[in-house]
């Protein structure tokens, strides 16, 4: 293998080894959500028509899955191994900032990805959505996990800190993925939330994921993906340029 491969091969063993927390754990969390809020909204809400709430709702839990499980990897892994101690290991080899983003980055896409398809399996008992446009399901969900992995590279590399970590989770990723329109569409908030809403990156992952469920969606899909493509961009610069110049990990 080579450098950046063994690194990425490290990773995904990390979360594999304990999958049934890393993986099973979200699906169950994202299956007590529609479960719940399926049965006290299904008769109450309407969106895009005669779509059934139950249906809606499947695609926003799926991506919200994908999110929070790709900043919770790459996050997770640098501020456990800075705590640890065991970062100097990976310091110690020739590898590249380059290495160190494509290993991280795409381990926490892999689990994103994985988590997403467990949700995804386990709503069918619920809903069967429609595939649209498949090939936006596929774009969002790349993008959608990457911006959130990149994300977690930017906050493990930041935090010092069990509690810092946690702060820019809850303060920050949670608070983004619930109001980016999982549960509803913003087209039912008022005028002042549906613009504020559009204010939300995560509200265009969201949104883009589930045009291409339906083939309807709040916005157009290809401004969403202009924003998501260029938020990743601008995270990614941010990411890379930290790792190269070694932010909190090199003295």
């Amino acid at each position: 293998m080579t450098g950046w491969q063994t690194l990425f091969y490290k990773e995904v063993l990390r979360f594999w080894k304990v999958a049934f927390q890393t993986v099973a754990a979200p699906v169950l969390t994202a299956v007590l959500y529609l479960l719940i809020f399926s049965h006290v909204l299904e008769d109450r809400v309407q969106v895009y028509g005669q779509l059934s709430y139950t249906a809606f709702l499947v695609p926003g839990l799926v991506m919200m899955s994908m999110l929070q499980n790709s900043f919770a990897n790459s996050s997770s892994s640098l501020i456990q191994s800075k705590i640890m101690g065991n970062l100097v290991f990976v310091l110690l080899t020739p590898l590249s900032h380059w290495a160190w983003f494509t290993a991280y980055v795409g381990s926490s896409v892999l689990r994103g990805l994985l988590v997403g398809l467990g949700v995804f399996a386990v709503t069918l008992a619920f809903a069967r959505p429609a595939f649209s446009a498949l090939p936006w399901v596929f774009v969002f969900a790349l993008l959608g996990a990457a911006l959130l992995a990149t994300l977690g590279v930017i906050a493990g590399l930041w935090a010092d800190k069990f509690d810092q970590m946690a702060s820019f989770q809850n303060f920050l990723i949670m608070p983004m993925t619930f109001l980016s329109g999982v549960f509803y569409s913003i087209h039912s908030l008022p005028p002042f939330w549906q613009h504020a809403s559009r204010f939300n990156p995560f509200f265009y992952m969201i949104d883009g994921f589930r045009y291409g469920f339906f083939g309807v969606s709040d916005v157009s899909p290809w401004l969403s993906l202009a924003i998501v493509g260029g938020a990743w961009l601008a995270v990614s610069f941010l990411a890379l340029r930290l790792l190269r110049t070694g932010y909190k990990i090199r003295n």
